[in-house]
């Protein structure tokens, strides 16, 4: 806990809602990429929807890194995790889409938005204002480093997931095939898994209530995608691999 009574009610209020959404996606998945469909009003181009509905997570953070007087090695380190994920997220992954005519509700545009705009609150005004400015000694503290090994193991499994979905797809193309390779041997989504591997990591390295809470909103964002991709899989492509799980290899 920060020891700020009202920020601790704001998290606090946000894993809440985290938990509400994770119930609400389970029923009904996000409107975009396979699952998009009508009835969600006005829509975007995917790249200008995911170039705005991310940069908020990178303009927050980059402000308070900004204005703090705590800055250090540790804290440093911990906003260059940070600066990694969001700027591909934001700036790069957008760029490398295919499928140029392929749209997203500005209405889920907007709800993206603000998730990213409190989680990049709550996450930056902690580490550079309510926290204790994390020590150097902090850097080979058990937990930064178990922390960070998770972290770029999320990063490379998401990075190389992302990766092999894009190389199904010749320019132009904008259909839907089965990947193979690397985890997608045992799940239909190690995208997902990358990334919720990589902010489990963060909440370890971090080791505080916002990190938790983005760790607990990007599986309940993440798990129920990962369940939709895959029963959408094997109601598409009767030659989907059958001992694939959805997320977890083995288990689910």
């Amino acid at each position: 806990m920060s020891g700020t009574l009202w920020f601790d009610g704001l998290v606090a209020g946000w894993l809440v809602v985290a938990m509400a959404t994770f119930v609400a996606l389970l029923f009904v998945a996000a409107p975009y990429g396979r699952h998009r469909r009508g009835g969600w009003g006005p829509t975007l181009g995917n790249r200008l929807g995911w170039i705005i509905m991310e940069a908020p997570a990178v303009l927050t953070f980059t402000v308070f890194f900004a204005l703090t007087e705590r800055l250090g090695p540790a804290l440093l380190a911990l906003s260059v995790m940070w600066g990694a994920h969001y700027v591909h997220r934001a700036l790069i992954y957008p760029l490398e889409l295919r499928g140029r005519n392929k749209r997203m509700p500005i209405a889920l545009v907007a709800v993206a938005l603000v998730f990213n705009g409190v989680n990049g609150f709550i996450n930056g005004y902690y580490l550079f204002f309510l926290s204790d400015g994390y020590p150097t000694a902090w850097l080979w503290d058990a937990r930064f480093l178990t922390g960070l090994a998770l972290f770029i193991a999320g990063f490379v499994v998401n990075r190389q997931a992302d990766l092999t979905l894009l190389r199904l797809r010749a320019p132009g193309e904008s259909g839907y095939k089965i990947p193979y390779g690397g985890l997608y041997r045992w799940v239909s989504c190690p995208n997902y898994l990358g990334e919720i591997v990589e902010w489990a990591g963060w909440a370890v390295a971090t080791w505080s209530l916002p990190g938790l809470a983005f760790a607990v909103w990007t599986i309940a964002n993440l798990a129920p995608r990962a369940r939709a991709h895959h029963i959408w899989y094997r109601e598409h492509f009767p030659d989907y691999p059958p001992g694939r799980m959805a997320l977890l290899p083995g288990v689910w």
